[in-house]
């Protein structure tokens, strides 16, 4: 479709100018404005669909199954909540593997290719901001209180360091709900500016909102159509064991993190984390 072709040409431009520039700041505009992109092509998509004669074919929801990581891959359930955070930006619903290995996208099609760019690119860079931040030894400094049984066996409470592992899930957890949160916000203030603007034209027989509101049915009845899923993810599971330096660090990275990677839309998918 022409309009997709286009659309998808654009987001790939942001993605490749966020990549290059080594500045911060226009790393991050180029971020938002890949965002602010997929949120108004959507509402124009939902718009168009809610305009189509009953006779023509429309775009409808689909499923699609989407690998995370190999079976065993430490982070999993991170990466989940990381693509979880990006596609409820972009109007999907989701299903998780019982052991994070994949996920299952519900949704319409342009919506779930703008997850899989914006998460390919923004998983890589949550590993690789972990790593260096495990390799700056930071986390060392933080203790922990933990029950233990001493030498005769009874549970005692210790104090231990970090361990690396409690680290990085700490820094990838709140590098996901910080990603999430600006996705949000993106999305928001585009949503805002769609509906001003349609307001002050006072044009068209649909309004965004009302569109808006008739795709989230469109998905949520193709969800309950092709869902198969049993219970509700509850994502990481706290053992206790979090480290406070670690989610500050991850937080700071997701502000600082930008969208690239060697993407290219929509051919260019592939198994993140491998």
């Amino acid at each position: 479709m022409p309009h997709d072709d286009k659309y998808l040409t654009r987001l790939a431009a942001l993605l490749r100018q966020a990549e290059s520039t080594d500045n911060p700041h226009e790393a991050e505009a180029f971020m938002e404005a890949a965002q602010r992109l997929a949120t108004a092509t959507s509402i124009d998509l939902a718009v168009a669909r809610a305009n189509t004669e009953k006779t023509e074919r429309r775009t409808a929801p689909i499923a699609q199954r989407i690998e995370i990581g190999e079976a065993g891959k430490r982070g999993l359930r991170t990466y989940v909540q990381l693509f979880i955070a990006v596609g409820q930006a972009n109007d999907l619903k989701i299903d998780i593997a019982h052991n994070s290995t994949y996920v299952i996208a519900y949704g319409f099609p342009g919506d779930i290719e703008t997850s899989e760019s914006l998460y390919a690119s923004l998983v890589i860079q949550m590993v690789r901001a972990s790593d260096e931040y495990l390799r700056s030894g930071a986390y060392r400094q933080e203790t922990v209180l933990v029950r233990v049984r001493d030498e005769r066996g009874r549970v005692v409470t210790q104090r231990r360091p970090i361990h690396g592992t409690t680290a990085r899930v700490s820094f990838q957890t709140a590098y996901a709900a910080r990603i999430g949160q600006r996705l949000q916000d993106a999305r928001e203030e585009m949503m805002a500016e769609v509906v001003q603007l349609e307001a002050a034209r006072k044009t068209g027989s649909t309004s965004t909102a009302l569109a808006l509101t008739e795709k989230a049915l469109e998905v949520t009845s193709a969800y309950k159509e092709l869902s198969s899923a049993r219970g509700t993810w509850g994502g990481f599971t706290s053992t206790g064991r979090t480290s406070r330096a670690a989610l500050r660090a991850g937080q700071r990275a997701a502000d600082r993190a930008r969208l690239g990677g060697n993407l290219e839309l929509p051919e260019g998918r592939r198994q993140v984390g491998s």
